[in-house]
Order: C-alpha cells, then sequence, then structure tokens
C-alpha cells in the first residue's frame, strides 16, 4: 500500500484525499489505542455521574468512538437465549443439548 501511494502522482492524491471518509479507512495501532483512552475515560465519567445520581433519571452510558470495520451495538445481531444458554454448556464443559 505505501509504494502504491509513493508510486501515485500527488494530483491523484489530492483528489482521492478530497473525497476520502477516514472513518472507512484502516487505523493506526496508536488510533486505537487512543479511541479506547477515550472510552474508558467517558465510562469513568458515566460512573462517576451513576454514583452521584441520587434518584431521578439515570444518566445513559457514552457511546463508543465509532471504529472502522465495526458495526454499532445496535445494528449487530443478538445471539437467542437458547444459544446463549448452549453456549454457556460448552465454555463450562458439560455436554450441549441435542440440536
Amino acid at each position: 500500500m505505501t509504494a502504491l501511494r509513493l508510486a501515485a502522482p500527488p494530483a491523484d492524491l489530492d483528489a482521492e484525499a478530497e473525497h476520502a471518509d477516514p472513518s472507512r479507512g484502516r487505523w493506526s495501532q496508536t488510533d486505537l489505542l487512543l479511541a479506547q483512552s477515550i472510552d474508558a475515560v467517558n465510562r469513568l465519567g458515566h460512573y462517576y455521574a451513576l454514583v452521584n445520581t441520587s434518584g431521578g433519571k439515570r444518566p445513559d452510558p457514552p457511546t463508543p468512538v465509532p471504529r472502522p470495520g465495526i458495526r454499532p451495538a445496535a445494528d449487530r445481531p443478538r445471539i437467542s437465549r437458547a444459544a446463549a444458554e448452549t453456549l454457556f454448556q460448552i465454555i463450562n464443559g458439560t455436554p450441549a443439548p441435542p440440536p
């Protein structure tokens, strides 16, 4: 990828950069660590708010920083109760019930 980028004419790179969507590209390890740090700080702030909230509506949990290639939690399929029970049995070493 680096060799292709270095071989591309500057005009092509400028044209691609104008229409690029950074959220769809690859992230470096530094980008991922930064996103994890932001999420951790946001969770700590949420926990602080939960502990110091008496009565009334509890604050909503923070939304994680979107990462490329990972769908938001609302878009992910949920595991069924039966599938979760089977998985739990397999993890604990008990035989799974027949399907």
